[in-house]
């Protein structure tokens, strides 16, 4: 369970020391119409871009059904979308506490047997 923590650590630091510089950068505001408009183009970004996309649909999905979808866990599958690794990231280290590092129940939640 220590080199998933750490895993999850390093990800989550790497995407927000590469994030931070981008936002000040050219802020938020350009962030879906250049996104959507890669994929309307049929470009190799636009292709990344909608297997990124489905990712984030199966991340959202997954958080929403172990919180059997109930309305803190729709509402957090919600976030899982718009907000990715630094959600996915803390909220996975946040199990693996709340759970003992037991890897069932974190992947379970609701849902185990």
């Amino acid at each position: 369970m220590t080199r998933f923590r750490i895993v999850l650590l390093i990800l989550l630091l790497a995407v927000v020391i590469y994030t931070v510089p981008v936002v000040m950068a050219f802020g938020l505001a350009p962030l879906l119409p250049n996104f959507f408009s890669e994929i309307y183009a049929m470009t190799w970004q636009g292709q990344f871009n909608t297997d990124f996309m489905g990712f984030l649909v199966l991340s959202a999905l997954w958080t929403a059904w172990r919180n059997g979808f109930s309305g803190p866990g729709l509402g957090l599958g919600l976030i899982a979308f718009f907000a990715g690794i630094p959600f996915l990231t803390t909220y996975l280290l946040i199990l693996s506490y709340q759970e003992d590092g037991d890897i069932q129940r974190i992947l379970l939640g609701v849902n185990k047997r």
